[in-house]
């Protein structure tokens, strides 16, 4: 099977990571019954409720090999993913809260810290190759479906938004070129890495904080009512991409982690420089010309975001400071 063949194939189901998850699995393979109460009991940041999240929302991707498509709207699966994401957004709610106003929450994300701590800086400085390996596969969850979920803010736009986010969004499917979709760069510097470019194959190695980053995008885009939040989310990934990416491209060139992998980030330092500014002035500032009680939820979707990557951040960091990998355990090696 060509390189290209595997970044399309439908994923296997996951193994689940307790009940919910196995509830949710043995639902989409056998129909077997799904849990009426189990949900708001399970941590909320929680391997078992996220990966049991992520399944739902895959749904609304490329699904599973030998799932029925239909299932993407079945009532009883939705009726639990409802309970799901009550429960894990209700988590946010009450912890990320680090900005009462929108233009503060801007402005933190616009300013880079004298000393930074984050997993960009500590591999830049001093990662390796198989710490570059682990992030890239992690981050793949992402990378390899980037700007599908904020697709769907689209038709809930309109005006300044809606052409600036268009704007934006053709950029990140590549312009027109489908060698330069970012989900195909990135599958390109997953190759330079050795890693599987396969869709999800990373995910039963990938820990709870990294399936919440996803989930998180995939919560605000299906929903209406959270569209101002799918712009914060939009905001902060493009205001922060930049410097952090230029990170990232000095880490792929020290350790010689090959041409595609660095140009993967040094594309993300050009674009999202652009990029910050159209979301800063037309995404937000025409969704809130046009709905002004919505600043809230933008400033809401920052925090949230930030909120997610920090803890995303936090146990990578933890667990490569112990020398220990900061894949799930059993996972086996890349």
């Amino acid at each position: 099977m060509t390189e290209r063949a595997t970044i399309r194939r439908a994923p296997s189901l996951p193994q689940a990571r307790g009940p919910l998850s196995a509830a949710v699995v043995g639902y989409l393979a056998s129909r077997r019954p799904l849990p009426e109460d189990q949900a708001t009991a399970a941590d909320p940041y929680g391997d078992d409720l996220q990966l049991a999240l992520y399944t739902c929302y895959e749904l609304h991707y490329r699904g599973f090999g030998g799932v029925d498509a239909a299932l993407e709207w079945d009532a009883p699966l939705i009726r639990l993913r409802r309970t799901l994401e009550t429960h894990f957004l209700s988590a946010l709610r009450r912890d990320a809260t680090r900005h009462t106003a929108l233009p503060e929450a801007l402005e933190a994300l616009l300013v880079e810290p004298a000393h930074g701590t984050g997993v960009s800086h500590h591999l830049k400085d001093e990662g390796e190759l198989w710490q570059l390996r682990e992030y890239a596969a992690l981050r793949s969850l992402y990378h390899l479906k980037e700007a599908d979920p904020h697709a769907w803010v689209l038709p809930r736009l309109q005006g300044r938004a809606k052409a600036g986010m268009a704007a934006v969004e053709f950029d990140e499917f590549g312009g027109g070129r489908a060698e330069r979709v970012h989900a195909r760069l990135f599958a390109d510097l997953m190759t330079d890495l050795g890693l599987d470019t396969s869709y999800g194959r990373y995910l039963d190695a990938a820990p709870a904080q990294a399936l919440a980053t996803v989930n998180l995008m995939s919560l605000f885009g299906l929903h209406r009512a959270l569209r101002g939040c799918l712009v914060g989310h939009f905001a902060t990934v493009e205001i922060t991409s930049s410097p952090g990416s230029r990170r990232m491209v000095d880490a792929m060139r020290r350790t010689g982690a090959g041409p595609a992998a660095e140009f993967f980030y040094s594309e993300h330092v050009e674009a999202d420089a652009v990029h910050e500014q159209v979301v800063r002035h037309e995404v937000i500032g025409g969704l809130l010309e046009e709905e002004p009680e919505l600043e809230a939820d933008v400033a809401f979707g920052i925090d949230a975001t930030v909120h997610l990557e920090d803890l995303l951040a936090a146990h990578v960091l933890r667990m490569w400071g112990g020398g220990q990998s900061s894949l799930r355990p059993g996972t086996g090696p890349l």
